[in-house]
């Protein structure tokens, strides 16, 4: 294990993989809740069909988007940087995040807003004050997809990182196999200590985590 540790600069592709999964997952609890409690509990023209467009969008496979997004993020200089695996998720985070939240908050009783509106209360007031204080199983369920995505993410670190000080643990585990083998001892070890963290944060979080999944399929108007 301090083989496996020291061979390679680990504790940059440790502060690099905390650092891209902090801002991303922060970016994605934010933005794809205000999203789902926009789709769940306000109206507006179009709202509908504009749902089935973002559920439309998970259907398209990653790869499709791969080229036109290298190619943005060059043209605007990002290459090399941690931006590109952070800043698409402070728009909306993904799909499936925005669905869970519009699930999640259509279960909760629309009294409330009802009673916040009469109050003098506007929508943003009601999301910040009224419903985020009673969607801990929520955030606990969308924090740890998100974690679990950015952490163990290899594609984008792989096409938008290529100096070594700037990779993330998945993109290191990979130096261990050269153009002649892998080194399968040193290989397990660092991937064994890789993967404790994340362990470590569902079992914490595992009650949180699965009430939030249940309580997504509950509501509904």
């Amino acid at each position: 294990y301090p083989k496996a540790l020291t061979s390679l600069p680990f504790h940059l592709f440790f502060r690099n993989t905390i650092v891209i999964t902090f801002f991303a997952t922060l970016g994605t609890l934010v933005t794809s809740t205000m999203a789902g409690f926009a789709f769940g509990r306000l109206r507006f023209p179009g709202r509908d069909p504009l749902f089935g467009l973002v559920l439309a969008t998970m259907m398209l496979p990653g790869v499709v988007t791969l080229i036109p997004t290298f190619l943005l993020f060059k043209e605007i200089g990002w290459l090399n940087t941690h931006l590109p695996l952070i800043v698409p998720y402070w728009f909306g985070g993904t799909a499936f995040s925005i669905f869970l939240s519009r699930q999640f908050f259509m279960g909760v009783p629309y009294e409330l807003d009802e009673a916040a509106r009469v109050d003098g209360a506007s929508s943003f007031r009601i999301y910040a004050g009224l419903i985020m204080p009673l969607s801990p199983p929520l955030l606990a369920a969308l924090g740890i997809f998100a974690i679990l995505h950015h952490w163990n993410d290899f594609m984008g670190p792989l096409i938008y990182l290529n100096k070594m000080e700037m990779r993330t643990l998945a993109l290191g585990l990979r130096s261990f196999q050269g153009s002649f083998g892998a080194q399968f001892n040193l290989l397990m070890a660092a991937a064994t200590v890789t993967v404790i963290p994340v362990i470590a944060l569902f079992f914490s979080a595992q009650r949180f985590f699965m009430r939030g999944i249940m309580m997504t399929g509950m509501g509904g108007r």
